[in-house]
């Protein structure tokens, strides 16, 4: 979402950095094609304005100016102020004292409040708490069905009154639903309530019952980040008449220019606490404002690497893979499964532009990830004895693979010849040499 705003700024510092000693004209240069370029990334007029007067401030003074590395230090001064105008911190999930806490998820429709119920309560899930999800939106079709659909998918509750042919009371179901979790037992309640094509009273007012029926201790606006400066309208409107507690912005891994998320808090003093990634329900993650700084600048996100890592890699997979590492006895077959892996982890350009310095020498890289299908089709051609001992693959063998994974033999010399080299070069680093490091990477057709 953030490349255009994040290859102008990059450009930017670039050009400031060559100038050695700077002064005041050259701040103020600098700040006025920052200004353009957040105001074109669709951050709003006042947010940018005080933005740029706050960098102003700290940037002029003799500390920076005076120091030996100017252009850096005016970076981490935009790089600060970026942190605060997201928020400082990492807004965590509130919970109620006395159980259930409840959270309540509003938005116009189509912001996707249906889906994000579903993928929060499988984030809660994957943390040992459990949820009961509770379908309030009776007047869209198939919302009631959709949900159930999600529920079943991650094996969680749902609670429900009849469907669009026959609806109930939207405020009756949220407080029957809290109701019903209250006596099983289960410690929060995740409310999906109805939406408009825009804010109009009779939602507000009928959010507005919920919300006094349930006394939720989140009310989490879900905005679909891609309307871009509509939805830092559309969070101010749902705050004045619910208050809301946080945001759930949606969409942050599609091609908006990212204003929203950089006014959003600003706007309405409500941080934005989850940020939806993609269409998968596990595609939901906290929202962190350095983190997210440090992208936008090109300083990657080592922090969200690691975890994602994390999140596919167990401590024991990894001690056995690097074990077959160090006694050169990686496979083919081990290859494909690391593959598989790293595809659980997002889209390789995603991944490699969170590792620092990386994201800038990929700024006019795009990876395609047809290769890796490419790759994975080869292999899969590959009988189990040829992935354990690729020596084997002949000329008739090499022949076969290519024609049943529809590629060329020379793709196949190409993958089998990058994989010998990787594992020459791990034998070598398991036997204390330092190594030469092969380019890597998959060959284009």
């Amino acid at each position: 979402m953030f490349e255009s705003l994040s290859t102008r700024l990059g450009a930017i510092f670039e050009r400031l950095s060559s100038r050695g000693k700077l002064n005041e004209a050259d701040v103020a240069e600098v700040l006025r094609e920052v200004r353009v370029a957040l105001l074109e990334a669709d951050v709003s007029l006042g947010v940018t304005k005080e933005f740029v007067a706050r960098v102003r401030e700290k940037a002029v003074g003799a500390a920076v100016l005076e120091s030996l590395t100017p252009a850096q230090s005016v970076v981490k001064i935009v790089h600060e102020e970026l942190v605060a105008l997201m928020g400082g911190e990492q807004s965590r999930l509130q919970f109620a004292s006395a159980p259930p806490t409840v959270v309540m998820l509003v938005g116009l429709q189509g912001s996707g409040k249906t889906t994000h119920a579903g993928k929060l309560a499988l984030r809660l899930k994957e943390q040992g708490r459990r949820s009961l999800l509770v379908a309030a939106d009776v007047y869209r079709p198939a919302a009631i069905d959709q949900l159930k659909t999600i529920g079943a998918q991650i094996e969680t509750l749902v609670y429900d009154e009849g469907s669009a042919a026959s609806p109930g009371d939207p405020v009756a179901i949220a407080r029957n639903g809290v109701e019903r979790a209250r006596s099983l037992g289960i410690p929060t309640v995740i409310v999906d309530t109805a939406g408009r094509l825009q804010i109009d009273e009779p939602l507000m007012q009928e959010l507005e019952r919920i919300k006094a029926a349930v006394k939720p201790t989140e009310i989490l606006l879900v905005a679909d980040a891609m309307t871009g400066q509509e939805a830092v309208n559309v969070a101010k409107g749902f705050d004045e008449r619910l208050g809301i507690t946080g945001v759930i912005l949606t969409k942050l891994d599609g091609d908006a220019r990212g204003g929203a998320a950089l006014s959003i808090r600003h706007v309405t003093g409500a941080p934005i606490k989850f940020v939806g990634t993609g269409e998968k329900l596990a595609a939901l993650e906290p929202f962190y404002p350095d983190r997210l700084a440090s992208r936008i600048l090109g300083m990657g996100d080592v922090l969200t690497l690691i975890e994602k890592t994390q999140a596919v890699y167990s401590q024991e997979q990894a001690k056995q893979l690097e074990r077959k590492l160090r006694k050169a006895e990686f496979t083919l077959e081990d290859f494909l499964a690391q593959l598989r892996q790293v595809r659980k982890m997002g889209p390789l350009g995603d991944l490699m532009k969170m590792i620092p310095g990386v994201s800038k020498a990929m700024a006019n890289v795009e990876l395609d990830e047809r290769e890796v299908n490419r790759v994975e089709a080869i292999i899969l051609s590959m009988t189990p004895r040829e992935r354990i001992k690729p020596d084997i693959l002949n000329a008739s063998r090499r022949k076969r693979i290519a024609a049943g994974s529809g590629m060329r033999v020379q793709d196949v010399n190409r993958l089998v010849k990058q994989f010998e080299q990787t594992r020459q070069l791990m034998k070598q680093f398991g036997g204390g040499r330092r190594p030469r490091l092969p380019m890597p990477g998959f060959g284009r057709r």
